[in-house]
């Protein structure tokens, strides 16, 4: 049987008195085996941020501290100023909303290499600073202990300068 949404089963009578195995879609594939224990990582975010003439480039490094490796791990940036002109954006990136993008990584094993993201966009004018918000909005259901990592605010004047997060 292959189920999915609300009232999805993970078995269902076969009729001849076995139990078939089964597909779950939703929630209840999210929670895994009832019992089983939410693999750990520490995901991290760094890199920098800068803004000048109305353009501004953000570098953005995704690592997995462990001790687990994660199959995928989504960010949100989230930028004080709309984006404006065509928006090229990177593979397994998109727009999801006039002032967010978001992006996947792709697997971060435990320990191994980050993964960097880089962004070039436009603003409309000259503004004389911005403000980028950066989070990890899904990893797995992984438990991060270290969240503070993975959560940056950074104001970027407009001096052309990297400031780093």
């Amino acid at each position: 049987m292959v189920g999915s949404g609300v009232g999805a089963r993970a078995g269902a009578e076969t009729g001849h008195g076995g139990v078939e195995a089964g597909v779950v879609s939703g929630a209840a594939a999210a929670a895994g085996t009832a019992g089983a224990i939410a693999p750990e990582a520490d995901v991290a975010h760094h890199g920098h941020v800068s803004l000048h003439g109305g353009r501004f480039e953000i570098s953005l490094t995704s690592e997995n501290h462990g001790p687990s490796g994660l199959d995928d791990v989504t960010v949100k940036l989230e930028f004080s100023l709309r984006p404006v002109g065509e928006l090229r954006l990177p593979e397994r990136c998109l727009r999801a909303g006039e002032r967010v993008v978001l992006c996947a990584t792709g697997p971060l094993r435990a320990d191994g290499a980050g993964r960097t993201t880089t962004l070039r966009l436009r603003t409309a004018g000259d503004p004389p600073e911005m403000v980028v918000n950066i989070r990890t909005v899904w990893n797995g259901g992984a438990t991060d202990r270290n969240p503070a990592n993975n959560e940056h605010r950074v104001i970027v004047p407009a001096t052309g300068d990297p400031y780093a997060f």
